[in-house]
């Protein structure tokens, strides 16, 4: 390893280093009462004295300016989750004592709109435990039902999982056998249990007091699916309502590493023993984010064509539930929804999707339901999603009372707040009579206002900067764009004054969006005196599907042609950059990208150093190791044996061009990463120290593909600033 000085971020008051970033609060997406005048806000908070992280739940009033409160534990301990019940009563679920299950606790909230206050007007009260060892999650309540996934073994019975749990740690041997895919998935060995659903009964007796019920129904059972779906599913792969759930799943018939493909189903909770109908046509690739009309007369989910791609455009699915009729939305419409929410009448749909960089909402109005099944129904010309918001980016829709839509949103300068827009329209028919008209009417009287600012005093006077767009030609004359981020203390005019970084992202399929992250946080590096440039290259979403499916079969072409062409443009046109200081840094594909770069001098980027996060060093071998093999599979055109396959992999892999590198790079790894194994880092890391570069390996035993532990999350800060700092830091230009 090489000896250095010992190294330090600069820090103060009005500087946002590593520390304050891993120490800021967390917030996530808000859930409004049925009522709409109350929303509930997890909130998760590192405590650098006592090395841990802190979950807490708080109620603010959505038409208030009253701040919100957090809600008590019981015993000195946190809930583990919480969720509505009614409108003024909150399910509170901690974790149960060595050998016991969970229980839940019920906290009533008091909100006095006359005196504007709101407290909570009784401590939590026992209603029920859960099974021991399910680690119950994902709770949807509906009319006395309350609905949960749980890991369970092949018999779904959750009352035996602690007893098998005893068997299966006591068999005698520590092997795990395979005869299928997955033998491991992101950052898990595949044991022998899966996730699944279930319903209890949580109601109240006629003295008012909450009671949990104590059969356990097994939604799934014998349906061969597993729900959410591994290994970011949640409560957006199902949603229950009036006694119905409706939920996607893998297709139990298909190799699940092999394919994407995903089948919406309906379950009737009241008929146990009905099997689940099949709402998909099953020509379908994945489908996402299910939803039920409050009226519960259609269901909307997300919809990619292509099985075995995961980036593939995702496109509204309408199925009208009264006369059996299915229908996509937004088969013209280029971008691609990540979620989707009916509005409160049940007239429209609402969505969030990436569109240049940004995560705007967009509403829908819902056309007359078509005659027959059809994936290009008769629409007015000029149907299109209408956007609501311009920047920044929103998630977590929820439509309330009173033509209002509740949402979370975040940019480069702020992690999550609550928000909401007031005045929305009620009647979508003008829109089918003139489209344009009727678009600019709908959002000519939008109100829109902030409800909770949980990092407003922390982050104030550290004037974090929000980002310039920039756009030029890149591969092929497409339009590209790009961020600059200013570093701290910038001032116009100083020539060659700032150190700069060229940061990759990840993906491919993936983009640098006016967005907060705890991970890649662009303001950091400008805070720490880094003139930042990250460049959206072919392969980017948010742009269009034409372009971010152009880097397929060809990794290391286009994007590497925009990454040349952005870098030129951005150093003539922020004369402030010092070429001479400049270094690049990524993960996964980007990390790929800085592995490629490494061995390709000729593209003149004239970078002093490297960091490679958990990045391809030779693709074959990436084709054959990780995960989701369907990925490889359609990114190089086939199995990594195939004819055309192998050709691809020879030519773009960076191992094919080790002879070429010479710049000093710091690699990082998680040792759970199995979607990238690090393998690939040591073998990149070995060739360095073979060739004598210098350069450093960096490995978390316990991370997967993400840092996600906070001390960890600093040491990462401290080992690649400390690298930036040993190599283009102030002391390299005097």
């Amino acid at each position: 390893m090489t000896n250095t000085a010992e190294f330090k971020f600069k820090t103060g008051k009005d500087v946002f280093s590593p520390e304050t970033l891993v120490a800021l609060a967390r917030p996530g997406a808000g859930a409004a009462n049925e009522a709409g005048d109350m929303v509930l806000v997890p909130v998760s908070k590192y405590s650098a004295e006592h090395k841990e992280n802190r979950k807490s739940f708080w109620v603010a009033p959505i038409e208030s300016s009253v701040s919100p409160i957090e809600l008590p534990g019981v015993k000195d301990e946190g809930p583990e989750d919480a969720f509505w019940i009614d409108t003024r009563d909150v399910a509170l679920v901690l974790s149960g004592a060595q050998g016991e299950g969970q229980q839940l606790y019920v906290v009533t909230i008091k909100f006095d709109s006359t005196n504007a206050s709101v407290s909570v007007s009784s401590s939590p009260v026992l209603v029920g435990s859960f099974p021991p060892s399910i680690n119950a999650a994902n709770f949807r309540y509906s009319f006395g039902q309350l609905v949960f996934s749980a890991y369970v073994y092949d018999d779904y019975d959750l009352t035996t999982v602690k007893k098998q749990d005893k068997e299966w740690e006591e068999r005698g041997n520590t092997a795990y056998v395979y005869d299928e895919t997955f033998v491991r998935h992101w950052d898990t060995w595949r044991g022998p249990k899966r996730s699944s659903l279930f319903a209890v009964g949580l109601v109240k007796d006629p003295d008012f007091k909450w009671g949990l019920g104590e059969e356990w129904v097994a939604v799934l059972k014998g349906t061969g699916h597993h729900v959410p779906v591994e290994p970011f599913g949640g409560l957006d792969d199902f949603q229950f309502l009036y006694g119905v759930i409706v939920y996607t799943a893998k297709d139990p018939n298909l190799p699940p590493a092999v394919h994407t493909k995903q089948n919406v189903y309906i379950k009737y909770l009241g008929s146990p023993d009905d099997d689940p109908r099949e709402l998909t046509s099953g020509q379908q690739g994945a489908t996402h984010s299910p939803v039920v009309s409050r009226d519960g007369n259609k269901i909307a989910w997300l919809e990619l064509d292509k099985d075995g791609y995961e980036s593939d455009r995702a496109k509204i699915v309408v199925y009208d539930h009264t006369q059996e009729i299915r229908y996509t939305l937004t088969q013209s419409w280029d971008r691609s929804p990540d979620s989707i929410a009916f509005s409160y009448d049940s007239s429209s749909i609402y969505c969030t999707a990436g569109d240049e960089a940004h995560v705007k909402i967009f509403a829908l109005p819902l056309p007359p339901t078509p005659f027959e099944n059809t994936t290009n129904p008769a629409l007015p010309p000029g149907y299109t999603p209408i956007p609501l918001t311009h920047t920044h980016a929103a998630s977590g829709l929820q439509p309330l009372s009173n033509n209002r839509l509740l949402y979370s949103r975040n940019s480069l300068t702020s992690p999550n707040d609550i928000f909401i827009i007031r005045n929305l329209p009620t009647h979508p028919s003008p829109f089918f009579e003139n489209p344009q008209v009727a678009s600019a009417d709908m959002t000519s009287s939008l109100e829109y206002a902030q409800i909770t600012k949980f990092t407003k005093e922390s982050l104030q006077g550290m004037s974090l900067d929000a980002g310039e767009s920039f756009w030029f030609e890149g591969a092929l004359g497409k339009k590209v764009q790009g961020w600059a981020l200013r570093p701290k203390g910038w001032k116009e005019g100083e020539k060659k004054k700032w150190p700069v970084l060229c940061l990759i992202h990840g993906g491919p399929q993936g983009a640098w969006e006016d967005q907060w992250s705890t991970r890649w946080n662009l303001n950091i590096f400008a805070q720490q005196g880094y003139f930042v440039i990250a460049i959206n290259p072919t392969g980017s979403t948010t742009f269009g599907q034409e372009f971010t499916d152009a880097i397929a079969e060809d990794w290391g072409g286009k994007p590497f042609v925009d990454l040349q062409k952005g870098w030129k443009y951005a150093l003539e046109k922020y004369p402030e950059i010092d070429p001479d200081r400049a270094a690049a840094l990524g993960a996964s594909w980007g990390g790929y990208a800085i592995n490629w770069i490494q061995g390709h001098p000729e593209y003149g980027f004239g970078f002093k150093a490297l960091i490679c996060h958990d990045g391809v060093f030779d693709s074959s071998y990436n084709g054959f190791s990780t995960d989701e093999l369907f990925f490889f599979n359609h990114d190089f055109g086939g199995r990594p044996w195939d004819n055309k396959t192998r050709k691809l992999t020879a030519k773009f892999s960076p191992s094919n061009f080790v002879h070429k590198w010479s710049t000093p790079q710091l690699l990082i790894h998680g040792s759970k990463d199995y979607r990238l194994p690090e393998t690939e880092s040591i073998g990149a890391f070995h060739a360095l120290q073979q060739l004598g570069i210098p350069s450093r390996l960096v490995v978390f035993p316990d991370e997967n593909h993400w840092v996600l532990k906070h001390g960890n999350s600093l040491k990462w800060h401290h080992e690649v600033f400390r690298w930036l700092d040993q190599f283009i830091g102030e002391k390299e230009k005097n």
